[in-house]
């Protein structure tokens, strides 16, 4: 294969989709599937850099959750993290809030189903509290960091907000919290960004 052919392979390996807010956006990878399974390239820094992820990341992570676990709404303050998130098993409802004071979607909320099955991704640049309840019996989360984890800067925007009302499709049953995450701040108290 000669260089040029590889790049425009390379080109047609993952499709940009946008959603409500401004520079959150799903990606879709190309999957090459057969009687023996799938093969998918998860991440490319070259085609990430034409989709616009063009950081550096510095960690990755997993988490394993069982059935309404809802992780969130988590940022930093400082040691900004941008997050490219994605599931391997199970299926979750990935919600992501901007706080960026300057844009027109402050305080907005979208919410992107994420599974195992979709192989679908999910780039979080920095600017954005992000959480995640489960709605499988299980799930596998698997997710890049810009930034590296740092627990002073963290902060947690309550994930029941009456002003942000997120439809986290509980229908009536309570999630499973972490402490943490049971003492988040309300949004109108929440440190955001400019």
């Amino acid at each position: 294969m000669t260089s040029v052919s590889v790049a425009a392979s390379a080109m047609t390996a993952i499709k940009k989709i946008p959603t409500s807010l401004p520079d959150v956006f799903i990606l879709e990878p190309r999957v090459f599937g057969d009687e023996r399974g799938f093969f998918l390239e998860s991440y490319n820094e070259r085609v990430m850099a034409e989709v616009g992820i063009v950081g550096r990341f510095v960690q990755d992570n997993h988490s394993s959750s069982q059935q309404n676990v809802l992780r969130g709404l988590h940022y930093q303050i400082k040691n900004l993290q941008g997050k490219l998130v994605r599931v391997v098993e199970g299926e979750i409802l990935d919600v992501i809030v901007d706080l960026r004071r300057s844009s027109s979607t402050f305080g907005k909320w979208e919410g992107v189903r994420l599974s195992g099955e979709n192989k679908r991704m999910l780039w979080i640049p920095p600017g954005f509290a992000h959480g995640f309840r489960v709605v499988s019996e299980r799930a596998q989360v698997l997710y890049k960091a810009t930034g590296y984890y740092s627990p002073e800067d963290e902060r947690t925007v309550a994930w029941n907000d009456p002003d942000l009302n997120i439809e986290w499709g509980l229908n009536g049953t309570l999630p499973i919290v972490s402490q943490k995450d049971r003492n988040g701040v309300a949004f109108r108290a929440a440190e955001t960004f400019e």
